[in-house]
């Protein structure tokens, strides 16, 4: 491998900079500075935020906290919370679903329609008729450990329905993180994300696989890699995009065609093994399934590989190599790795090449965390889901179920528009919209339309509150009381600013409407209330924690490694992994007992050049999508001037060679083409994309954004049968499409999707 010069890491785009401390004049007695926690996004930010005349006028990092840091849409939080389109009122829809026709009512007006049209449904085809779905918007820890499921060690789905009798709460689980962070490395080795960290501090060599940490939110990776690279560790990138963090850093590059990911794990395998490069005495120690892995690799020469991933085959070997003889090779991961036809076992296939290269819970590598490391959550009032009808596609995911205990929310359009396996007709959608991030939004918008009940609550007006008979206004966390955990700290989050117009906190309105149904003594009657539940047992009180302003700390707890070695896995306290077996399952009986290939198996893309021959020569580009940008967040922000300044329009990246074989420049207008339909991008034309490979920007289809994002919905592209067989998430980033050039005349020609229905299963 090529060694890397160190340099100071530099960006594109802005991330959290330096800031000088302002103090207010003392004549102007109206400028505050309060120190306390971002509440743009659920990141949890240490900021500096100035209040002028009790409004937030800017925010600056937190010096001294431990993430005390500030991104792009942090620092446009004042654009961001006093936004005109802003929703401060309780609305009713006047109009048709889908024309966004409102008038204002009161709360109480809006609370009773709500109870109302829910008991309604429930009465009229059962409570297992309403469906709950929470997005990104609820991701407050307030929300996330005392309103899920009990039982479930982390969701975000809202356990609201469940004492009515429902068992549909989904949520964005449905389509991010659960097979990175829940069912790879549980099924493999019995530890679920959470638990583990990148030593970055420690390690030799970083390897990014599936993230880009420059634009991760909040960006604390990136910072820690900066800082390690200074030091001399080498950095490795793999992905279809010289990305931020590796322009950043210098990285090593390796590009990858999306999708293949699995096949390069199982090539560095192959290598570790043939030059006997693994830990032996983990594999005849520790682990099953071994052999039947070494006979499953040989086929995956690095050779082979380089012709399906496009990664050269001596780029192959000498990262596997350099995996295996670092001292700590770190691996920072994220969902990256999860919309592709064998999404969750090509993680697997990752996580076993750490596993085998020697670099799974030592020093610089992937740690497991101690039992005991994080501040202990009271959790104790969280509901046990009904025990009546099994919920919404337990039958096709029931490994999404098993460590989720929710509906699967890509099965939702079979309930609503054919009943099966029976019908739903009222959904309670939060901080989430689906129209802008599932596959074919006409799909849902039919969905939409064919509910009997709807209700949305958000702080903007989404693409889905268009449909919804209620739309409740939330508040921004700044406007919240509620509290953030890092890992052993506990710090409160209070309220900075009070509720813009009208608007409640989600907690609020949670228990507003559980009142409303005759339940809400089941659940923490206020935020503050939550906050001392949430604190129940610790040791800690309210008072206490409220005095530290940098929050409280959970008794330290020493770190030791290899930690299946010392006992320290099993709740029964014997050496091994908390699974089946007792070991590092590379064959997992977890996915043999459900029907599933026990082995990290390899599959092509369903759409791809090599599966898909004569459609590729239709479609000749690989489609990708989902890579984030610094001036939204998700489908978030197209309406705030100062992030639309950063990219004022939504682009498709592609290479300067297939660029020119089509005429295209640099801020052309393109149309990204795939067999389900087109969307209007502009081109960006750039060295750091892998050939015959494109991303498209996602996020956009907001009815409040600008218009070119309005009317640019990457989802018009993907396709919602197109998943993968496990984990049920749909294939987002290996798909296949061609880009043309739109000429001048019919440049204001809008999307056009192929409406395509869901197909009887």
């Amino acid at each position: 491998m090529e060694d890397c010069g160190v340099e100071d890491c530099r960006i594109d785009t802005p991330l959290p900079a330096d800031t000088t401390e302002v103090r207010s004049p003392e004549h102007d007695k109206t400028h505050q500075i309060f120190y306390g926690l971002c509440g743009v996004c659920p990141g949890g930010c240490g900021v500096e935020i100035h209040l002028q005349d009790g409004k937030i006028s800017r925010l600056a990092p937190w010096k001294g906290h431990p993430q005390g840091l500030c991104c792009p849409r942090g620092a446009h939080a004042p654009e961001i919370v006093y936004s005109p389109d802003r929703l401060q009122y309780p609305l009713r829809r006047v109009g048709q679903r889908g024309e966004g026709r409102f008038e204002r009512i009161s709360w109480d007006e809006a609370l009773d329609t709500i109870a109302e049209g829910i008991r309604r449904v429930a009465q009229r085809y059962g409570p297992q008729a309403i469906c709950m779905y929470t997005g990104r918007g609820a991701f407050d820890w307030t929300l996330c450990h005392l309103l899920t499921p009990a039982g479930v060690r982390e969701s975000s789905a809202w356990s609201l329905f469940f004492p009515l009798g429902s068992p549909n709460t989904t949520g964005v689980g449905s389509i991010c993180y659960v097979s990175h962070g829940i069912i790879a490395p549980a099924t493999t080795f019995g530890i679920w994300e959470a638990d583990m960290y990148p030593d970055i501090e420690n390690a030799e060599l970083i390897v990014i696989w599936g993230d880009n940490p420059a634009t991760d939110s909040p960006p604390v990776n990136y910072h820690r890699i900066c800082q390690a690279r200074r030091r001399g560790a080498k950095v490795i990138v793999i992905d279809h995009r010289r990305n931020e963090t590796a322009r950043a850093t210098n990285a090593k590059w390796l590009g990858i065609r999306p999708g293949t990911d699995g096949a390069l794990a199982l090539a560095m395998i192959h290598v570790l093994i043939a030059e006997g490069l693994y830990d032996r005495t983990f594999v005849d120690r520790w682990t099953v399934g071994f052999e039947e892995l070494k006979a499953y690799v040989a086929q995956f020469t690095p050779e082979r590989a380089a012709e399906i991933t496009w990664v050269p085959a001596e780029e192959i070997r000498n990262t596997a190599r350099a995996i295996a003889r670092a001292r700590g090779a770190c691996l920072v991961s994220y969902t990256g790795l999860e919309y592709t036809n064998s999404g969750t076992q090509n993680i697997r296939a990752v996580l076993i090449l750490w596993a085998l290269s020697g670099n799974l819970d030592v020093p610089g590598g992937k740690v497991i965390k101690m039992r005991g490391a994080d501040f202990p959550i009271n959790q104790s009032r969280r509901v046990e889901p009904p025990n009546t009808v099994p919920p919404v596609g337990k039958d096709r995911y029931p490994l999404y179920y098993l460590y989720r205990r929710e509906a699967h929310a890509m099965e939702l359009p079979r309930a609503i528009l054919q009943d099966d396996p029976y019908p739903i007709r009222a959904m309670m959608i939060v901080g989430s919209s689906i129209i802008t991030s599932y596959p074919n939004p006409d799909l849902w918008r039919r969905c939409f339309s064919n509910l009997d009940f709807m209700v949305v609550v958000d702080r903007f007006l989404t693409a889905d509150a268009l449909y919804a008979d209620i739309v409740l206004p939330a508040t921004t966390l700044f406007e919240n009381q509620g509290y953030m955990v890092y890992g052993p700290t506990f710090q409160v989050r209070e309220r900075v600013i009070a509720p813009l117009g009208e608007a409640r906190s989600d907690w609020d309105i949670a228990i507003a409407l559980a009142n409303r149904l005759g339940y809400g003594h089941l659940y923490p009657s206020s935020e503050e209330d939550v906050i001392c539940w949430a604190l129940a047992g610790s040791g800690f009180d309210l008072e206490t924690v409220r005095r530290q302003p940098l929050g409280i700390t959970w008794h330290p707890v020493t770190q030791q490694y290899r930690k299946w070695e010392l006992g320290l896995l099993r709740h029964d306290g014997q050496p091994g992994f908390e699974t089946p077996s007792g070991k590092f399952e590379i064959a997992s009986s977890i996915l043999a007992a459900y029907g599933y290939d026990p082995l990290p198996v390899y599959i092509e893309p369903k759409e791809s050049p090599i599966s898909t021959p004569e459609l590729a020569r239709a479609y000749p580009l690989v489609f990708n999508s989902g890579a984030r940008i610094q001036s939204d967040f998700r489908s978030q922000h197209h309406n705030i001037p100062g992030l639309l300044k950063m990219q004022p329009q939504p682009l498709v990246t592609l290479h300067p060679r297939n660029a020119a074989a089509r005429g295209i420049r640099s801020g052309d207008f393109v149309w990204v083409v795939t067999p389900r339909g087109r969307v209007r991008y502009t081109a960006l034309v750039s060295e750091d994309i892998v050939p015959d490979v494109i991303e498209a920007n996602m996020g956009g289809g907001s009815p409040i954004a600008s218009p070119e994002w309005r009317e640019c919905n990457v989802n018009v592209l993907t396709d919602p049968d197109n998943r993968d067989e496990i984990s049920g998430f749909p294939v987002y980033k290996a798909l296949l499409c061609d880009v043309v050039k739109i000429p001048p005349e019919t440049a204001d020609e809008g999307d056009q999707p192929v409406d395509s229905s869901i197909h009887a299963r």
